[in-house]
C-alpha cells in the first residue's frame, strides 16, 4: 500500500461516516477487511508514522487551544483523529498548526479533536483476519518527548500570541 491508497481509505471512511471519528473508525475497520493481511500491517505502518510525525510540542499547544486543554492521552488521541482528517488537514497542520484555523470547518466539541478509535483500527482489523495481534511494524518508535521546543501550555498569552487564527477561532 502506497501513501495515496493510505489517504485514499482514510478520505473515503471519513466521508462515509460525515466526519463521526467514532463511525469512521468503524468503516475504516470494515475497509481494511476486504484487504490482504498484509495490506493491513502497510496501512498501521502508514498510520503510525504520522501519528509519531505530529508529536510535536507545536502540534500539541495547537490542540491545547483547539480542545481548551490536552492531557497526554488527549493529545495522543488528537494525533488520531489529525490523521482521520485526511492529508491536506494533516500536512497542513504539522506545517503550521495554526493553519488548523483555516483547514478544519466545523468543529463539534463533543465528537471532534479524538480519533482514539481509529488509532486500533488496523490492529483490530488484523486480528479479525488472523486471529493474532499484529506483530512489530518494524519502523522508527515514537521519540520519547514531543519533538521541538517545549511550550508552557498553561500560558494562555503564550498560546494567544503562538497561534493567533486557532486562539481568535475557538477561544477568543
Amino acid at each position: 500500500m502506497d501513501e495515496t491508497e493510505f489517504w485514499e481509505l482514510v478520505d473515503a471512511s471519513r466521508e462515509a461516516a460525515e466526519g463521526d471519528p467514532e463511525e469512521q473508525a468503524d468503516l475504516l475497520v470494515d475497509r481494511l477487511l476486504q484487504l490482504d493481511p498484509e495490506l493491513v500491517l502497510d496501512f498501521a505502518r502508514h498510520f503510525e508514522a504520522r501519528y509519531n510525525r505530529a508529536y510535536t510540542w507545536d502540534l500539541w499547544g495547537a490542540a491545547w487551544v483547539l480542545l481548551d486543554g490536552a492531557s497526554d492521552d488527549a493529545f495522543d488521541f488528537f494525533r488520531c483523529w489529525l490523521i482521520g482528517q485526511g492529508r491536506e488537514v494533516y500536512e497542513g497542520a504539522v506545517h503550521d498548526p495554526d493553519s488548523l484555523a483555516d483547514l478544519i470547518d466545523d468543529f463539534d466539541e463533543e465528537i471532534d479533536g479524538d480519533g482514539e478509535e481509529l488509532g486500533f483500527a488496523a490492529d483490530e482489523a488484523y486480528e479479525q483476519l488472523t486471529g493474532a495481534v499484529a506483530a512489530d511494524l518494524g519502523i522508527p518508535p515514537a521519540p520519547a518527548e514531543p519533538t521541538g521546543t517545549p511550550l508552557d501550555l498553561e500560558n494562555e498569552a503564550l498560546l494567544a500570541e503562538r497561534y493567533p487564527k486557532l486562539w481568535e477561532r475557538f477561544r477568543g
